[in-house]
């Protein structure tokens, strides 16, 4: 267990925030980013004590946490993945209880218990609308090979990646694990290839499209959205990427810390720049931290009307779910790309809160200007 008090915020209602993440097995490359956010945001707000249980990446454990950190917390935040949202959504509707999910983006979590789960995140069947705009607006398309995991997550991208592709005119193959890609012909080589699965099933993909003798014009996965990816696979340039959180797009944080404080305090905390599964956890406790004080109490029947009330901006984007459903629909992915220095966004970040962002990092010292650089791909000078 990790638990965290910060000093009360000045005339802000005390919460506790309970979460189960996975700190260790197979999605703790994530949970722990995920727990670090939610950290640095509880030093931000000032007024909320932390619990936190490793949910082992495993459901059977999620399933014996999730009631016992529940008992001991206010406001309860999803853990991480899909997969694990499943059986959190499960609780949630059993229990009559408002799970702010911040980790798992499948349609079918999102949508699966109305009244009960409040999303922040871009559902998996839009995840791939910014690389297919990227394809329509470029040269002529070639064949678009969708590749997608063993998971539901997967397919559902893939479905929505067909879906689009074919309002746009780009022609589609769907594979599944372990099925073959193109062959070594001529007419194989006007191809590119989108990736939807986990972590390592993204890399191995694209390791094996790389081998081939007439490999893909362009490459797009979910995994090369997160830096690990460019420590992951070698020599990562031109490799496009979905995140569902960039730095510096331009959006103005209505609720909780602006990008510059978090940034700021994630470099401080860490030594290291944050990925989005960071950054979307503290929006969901940013989310739900501020209903719970609006409503004065931290009921399903309190918090639910005013989640679906708010049309709103975070550090994370665009908030604004169904009312009907709980799904999001306001928030957007990004688009990145992989270059030799690191990663960069498509379009490149400008504007104010780019700027406000990159001078908090540059004014803070090495550690925070090392995490800009590693973010960004923009040189401070420092």
């Amino acid at each position: 267990m990790i638990a965290r008090n910060g000093r009360p915020g000045s005339g802000q209602r005390r919460l506790r925030v309970g979460v189960c993440l996975s700190l260790s097995g197979k999605y703790a490359r994530f949970g722990r980013q995920a727990a670090q956010g939610l950290q640095v945001w509880q030093a931000l707000d000032g007024a909320a004590d932390l619990i936190i249980e490793d949910d082992q990446s495993d459901p059977r454990v999620l399933q014996t946490a999730m009631p016992q950190v529940a008992a001991r917390s206010d406001v309860l935040l999803g853990p991480y993945s899909t997969q694990l949202m499943r059986t959190a959504g499960r609780f949630a509707a059993e229990t009559n209880r408002l799970v702010w999910n911040h980790g798992g983006s499948g349609d079918d979590v999102e949508a699966a218990h109305p009244g009960h789960i409040v999303s922040v995140l871009t559902p998996a069947s839009r995840y791939a609308q910014p690389f297919l705009h990227h394809l329509a607006d470029g040269a002529k398309p070639g064949m678009l090979w969708i590749a997608h995991g063993k998971g539901s997550f997967g397919r559902q991208v893939a479905s929505g990646a067909d879906a689009m592709a074919s309002a746009l005119g780009i022609s589609t193959v769907r594979i599944g694990p372990g099925d073959e890609l193109p062959t070594a012909d001529r007419q194989a080589a006007e191809w590119d290839l989108l990736c939807a699965g986990l972590f390592e099933e993204d890399v191995q993909t694209i390791r094996r499209a790389r081998d081939l003798p007439y490999p893909p014009r362009s490459v797009c996965a979910v995994a090369a959205g997160v830096l690990e990816f460019g420590r992951t696979i070698d020599n990562p340039d031109g490799i496009y990427g979905i995140a569902q959180w960039t730095p510096g797009t331009g959006h103005i944080a209505e609720l909780g810390p602006t990008e510059a404080d978090f940034l700021l305090a994630y470099a401080d905390a860490t030594a290291g720049p944050p990925d989005y599964p960071a950054v979307q956890a503290a929006a969901g406790a940013v989310l739900a931290a501020h209903c719970a004080r609006q409503a004065g109490g931290t009921t399903r029947e309190l918090l639910w009307p005013l989640a679906c009330e708010l049309d709103t901006e975070t550090l994370f984007g665009g908030f604004k779910i169904d009312p009907d459903s709980g799904v999001q629909f306001r928030h957007e992915a990004s688009l990145v790309r992989w270059t030799s220095a690191g990663l960069s966004w498509q379009p490149a970040p400008t504007g104010a809160a780019y700027e406000d962002a990159r001078q908090a990092c540059a004014t803070s010292g090495d550690a925070a200007a090392d995490a800009w650089d590693a973010t960004t791909g923009d040189s401070l000078g420092i």
